[in-house]
């Protein structure tokens, strides 16, 4: 791709690291910016800097935060003996959207993938762990993607968490096997957390 500009060029590298973002995608989007007025450009390169400065993780759940802690956190009136374990903060979106759950969070970061050098020490297990010590926890629901990884998540947290007395259980499978959480309709991931179950150890092992 011939770009006649050093400065377009390095913007064009810049925008094709994100995720979905092809040369091509990332030339037109560098393009609609140069038709932009100063003003539109500030603006935006002042959200992009004060995104990075001022967003970080909460210290409790992993979600994003402004603060030590993130806005569901500090809600006094959720439930804080029920956390829901998800895979990223895409998944708190989802299930926040649905209005059905009212407990707190917890973020893994990702799941165990041994194809791609992911294991257990590279996501926020332990932290969770810690949490549940506290005895403060009567329920952790497992609500990660249904998939291979995802199940095989759930197996390692299921066993990590057995020997506390509290509840275990997992989404419904109203969400279809292999679907992200995040892509999944409000009504049927609504309906997967009101009808969770107790989890069952034998399907994870399949």
């Amino acid at each position: 791709m011939n770009i006649p500009s050093k400065h377009l060029e390095e913007l064009v590298e810049h925008f094709s690291t994100l995720p979905g973002i092809g040369k091509k995608t990332a030339l037109r989007l560098v393009l609609n910016l140069l038709k932009r007025d100063e003003e539109e450009i500030l603006s935006f390169s002042k959200a992009l800097a004060e995104m990075h400065e001022k967003i970080s993780s909460c210290s409790r759940c992993g979600n994003i935060a402004e603060d030590d802690l993130c806005s569901i956190c500090v809600i006094p009136s959720r439930k804080q003996d029920l956390i829901c374990v998800v895979e990223d903060i895409r998944d708190i979106m989802a299930i926040e959207g649905t209005e059905q759950f009212f407990g707190l969070y917890h973020v893994l970061g990702g799941v165990i993938s041994p194809m791609e050098g992911i294991g257990p020490h590279d996501l926020n297990i332990e932290s969770l762990v810690q949490r549940v010590q506290a005895g403060t926890v009567t329920e952790v629901v497992l609500a990660l993607n249904a998939s291979m990884e995802g199940d095989t998540t759930n197996f390692y947290l299921y066993r990590k968490l057995a020997d506390f007395e509290l509840k275990i259980t997992t989404l419904s499978r109203g969400v279809a096997v292999g679907t992200e959480l995040h892509y999944t309709d409000e009504l049927t991931l609504g309906r997967s957390i009101l009808n969770r179950l107790p989890f069952d150890m034998t399907l994870s092992k399949r």
